[in-house]
């Protein structure tokens, strides 16, 4: 049986915020350790570009900014397992690459770009079936093979 205790890091698809509270101050508030470790810092916020937007207020980011934050939090919160829901929200292809660097990591990531998934993933699991009604979860498989998959059988979803 999975016992979750603040293990579990999630990041939504749908952000939306009215806080007039600067970057830096949702970030340390969320967990200060990440923020001020070296490694944090250069793996997720300096590819992020986050310290360009630390003195901004969240409600006057943009959308893709806004998801780069929640991705930030999101990675910065130690747990077992990071859900992130389309964490490409927003971004263009250049900075969907940048994500795709700083999440490499062991997550579960909901994503439907075909081009995204083939830079995030190193494994995948591929749903067979009419979403939401009644389907069939494939075991997780090698990227190469999942993608073979997904393009073979329709309709279907991918996880990585």
């Amino acid at each position: 049986m999975w016992k979750f205790q603040n293990s579990v890091s999630y990041k939504p698809q749908k952000l939306g915020c009215t806080f007039q509270c600067k970057v830096r101050s949702i970030l340390y508030s969320r967990n200060r350790d990440a923020y001020r470790d070296p490694q944090f810092i250069s793996d997720v916020m300096e590819p992020l570009l986050i310290k360009k937007l630390m003195n901004k207020k969240l409600v006057n980011l943009s959308r893709g900014e806004l998801h780069k934050v929640a991705l930030t939090v999101c990675l910065g919160k130690p747990a077992d397992i990071y859900l992130i829901d389309e964490p490409s929200s927003y971004l263009d292809s250049e900075q969907c690459i940048v994500v795709s660097k700083v999440i490499k990591k062991t997550a579960f990531v909901v994503k439907h770009d075909f081009i995204m998934t083939t830079y995030l993933a190193d494994r995948v699991i591929v749903y067979e079936g009419k979403p939401s009604v009644d389907c069939i979860a494939n075991s997780p498989q090698s990227l190469l093979t999942g993608m073979n998959l997904f393009l073979f059988v329709s309709p279907l979803h991918i996880y990585f």
